[in-house]
């Protein structure tokens, strides 16, 4: 629907119907021209840009306040808590400050390259920067859906080259010298699932008994224990407070490919069970009083579930330099899973659904380093049928 609307002396209103907002409220893109015949070809303009998609109406909306309505409106149900507030975080922290307050129709390219650049002066990692790109980038795709601009700045900037890690893990022989030493550790239990399993550390520390079938030697992964640090965001120390939770809190696994049923070998059997005798004397020690039982896994000595910050510091560690090995992080034993599955040749699909990763391509382009072995595997074994005459 569009109209001319006469105003008196010479002066034209433009008025063209651009739909209904996100909260079902009639928009129009209203503009006062003076003179008729101006009037007329501006009105011939909108309306061609109309039904082109290319017209919108932001009216003085901010980035900031457009990324707040979106985080709330779209973002907040569609992903993990955790993965919500790093959203809010990384706008408060990086978006905001420096283009918030800029008007959304007016946002510009270049405007999003000098927030970027000035991420990376700031000694930001090009990851991090990258991060944020996608959470702007979506923001303002939703901008377009929503027709409070016609197009998406983001995408026509340049982002800093992808960083590629090298990726850390214990040999086989480490493995073997690192199990040795953790033998009378009162961690060794999460420390060999860990590598049997490819479980992540937050997945292994929200585990509860229940979860763990000893009759038929396997584990099942339903959620994942996330620590409140001090510099958490502060929706989160809010919900802390008003849920009068402590300083952790359980939530969803990553991806719906997360939540899975991984068989264990016998020997993290054994060790789980002896962890379990362990924990039950514990209990039966402490005072009336000051043991809260939640049923974990792996809980400290007043039933609350354990730190990994606490294990890596006080156990892992020491380990890791008694045993003269690498100093690597907790995280990287599910690395080791995984390195040492594909060197030994396992089927890469086995290898993603044991570590719950989204896609097969993930674990591929993650482990990619192990791949040149495994072809050279495979041109061995080519190579030996070819010559015992197995083949034709």
């Amino acid at each position: 629907m569009t109209k001319l609307i006469d105003k008196g002396n010479d002066k034209y209103m433009v008025r063209v119907f651009l739909g209904r907002d996100e909260k079902g409220k009639v928009k129009f893109h209203n503009k006062t021209i003076k003179g008729k015949r101006e009037a007329q070809a501006y009105l011939a303009k909108m309306t061609n840009q109309k039904n082109e998609g290319i017209i919108s109406d932001s009216g003085r909306v901010t980035v900031r306040e457009h990324m707040e309505t979106w985080l709330e409106t779209v973002v907040k149900n569609r992903v993990r808590l955790k993965t919500y507030l790093d959203y809010k975080d990384l706008t408060r922290l990086n978006i905001s400050p420096v283009i918030g307050n800029i008007r959304l129709d007016k946002l510009k390219p270049e405007q999003i390259q000098i927030l970027y650049n000035d991420m990376l002066e700031r000694n930001l990692s090009p990851r991090t920067v990258r991060y944020t790109h996608t959470i702007l980038n979506n923001s303002l795709k939703q901008a377009v859906k929503w027709n409070r601009i016609y197009r998406n700045p983001a995408e026509l900037v340049d982002l800093p080259r992808q960083e590629k890690k090298e990726m850390t893990a214990l040999s086989p022989e480490q493995v073997k010298v690192f199990m040795k030493a953790s033998t009378y550790s009162p961690w060794k239990a999460i420390f060999s699932l860990l590598i049997d399993s490819g479980m992540r550390p937050g997945e292994s520390l929200g585990l509860k008994w229940d979860d763990l079938d000893f009759e038929n030697s396997r584990v099942t992964i339903n959620r994942s224990l996330t620590r409140i640090q001090k510099n958490s965001a502060p929706e989160l120390y809010l919900l802390k407070i008003i849920l009068n939770i402590g300083n952790w809190i359980i939530q969803e696994p990553k991806t719906k490919r997360s939540r899975r049923t991984i068989p264990l070998t016998k020997l993290v059997i054994n060790d789980l069970r002896e962890h379990q005798t362990k924990q039950k004397e514990e209990k039966l020690k402490a005072k009336p009083g000051t043991y809260t039982d939640h049923n974990f896994v792996f809980a400290a000595n007043n039933g609350e579930p354990m730190s990994e910050q606490n294990i890596y510091n006080r156990h892992f560690k020491p380990i890791l330099k008694y045993a003269g090995l690498p100093n690597i992080r907790l995280y990287d034993l599910r690395h080791t899973c995984a390195t040492l599955l594909l060197s030994a040749g396992e089927n890469p699909k086995v290898v993603s659904e044991r570590l719950g990763h989204a896609s097969i391509v993930l674990t591929l382009d993650t482990y990619s380093h192990v791949l040149p072995n495994m072809q050279i595997n495979a041109t061995e074994k080519m190579e030996d049928l070819l010559s015992n005459g197995t083949i034709g």
